[in-house]
């Protein structure tokens, strides 16, 4: 297993019809082995409104492929600026997802001028706001700096599966099991407020959003 680990830890890139196989293999177990039920409320994803996406980094395996293609052709994920995060952009590229390179730890003035840059654009922006490093359900300032200099609103999405396998990683990744229900909800929007300035009001925002966020998310 070291060897293997190593070997794959050498590779620069994988190649292209890796990436194809496994993004493939996700959208047919997701639509084969899970009862997916899909909650919009609110009917955002039916709306012509660009919006910031926020969702728990341990959420993230089969969203891109169950959630409605119609949203993923206009949305960018930020993702992580590593080489781990290059095999996520290409794979979420598979189905249709976009992705701005960069975190809050890496290079996260540069991505939050792109993601900008995209929402001018009118691509919508989804994060992983406790990620690449955590703490698990943490809610980094991210997605609320994005917000108050675009004027978005945010809205938390959650993937609950009724039945999964744990991760002995820092967020507990979750891998729905065979045949358990997938329950994608998404929550009610966020309006943040525009020019926040101080550091007091956007961890109020910050802990709102990530609340907001723990309300529709099942464990």
């Amino acid at each position: 297993m070291g060897k293997f680990k190593t070997k794959f830890r050498a590779l620069k890139k994988l190649p292209h019809w890796a990436i194809f196989v496994f993004a493939l293999f996700l959208k047919c177990v997701a639509h084969c082995l899970f009862r997916i039920k899909f909650e919009d409320p609110n009917g955002y994803t039916n709306s012509n409104e660009t919006f910031i996406f926020a969702v728990w980094h341990n959420r993230i395996l089969f969203l891109p492929a169950v959630f409605p293609r119609k949203v993923r052709i206009k949305t960018k994920a930020v993702v992580s600026a590593s080489r781990d995060g290059q095999y996520v952009a290409d794979m979420i590229a598979q189905v249709g997802l976009g992705s701005v390179r960069g975190s809050s730890s890496r290079k996260g003035t540069q991505v939050q001028r792109e993601a900008l840059k995209a929402i001018q654009e009118n691509w919508n922006i989804a994060f992983t706001p406790d990620g690449p490093r955590g703490p698990k359900y943490h809610m980094h300032p991210g997605p609320i700096h994005l917000a108050t200099s675009s004027g978005c609103r945010i809205i938390p999405v959650s993937a609950n599966a009724s039945r999964y396998w744990q991760l002995n990683s820092w967020d507990n990744f979750q891998i729905p099991k065979p045949f358990s229900k997938l329950t994608i909800v998404v929550g009610e929007a966020l309006s943040i407020p525009q020019g926040i300035s101080t550091k007091e009001e956007l961890n109020i925002w910050r802990k709102t959003t990530g609340d907001k966020l723990m309300e529709i998310t099942k464990d």
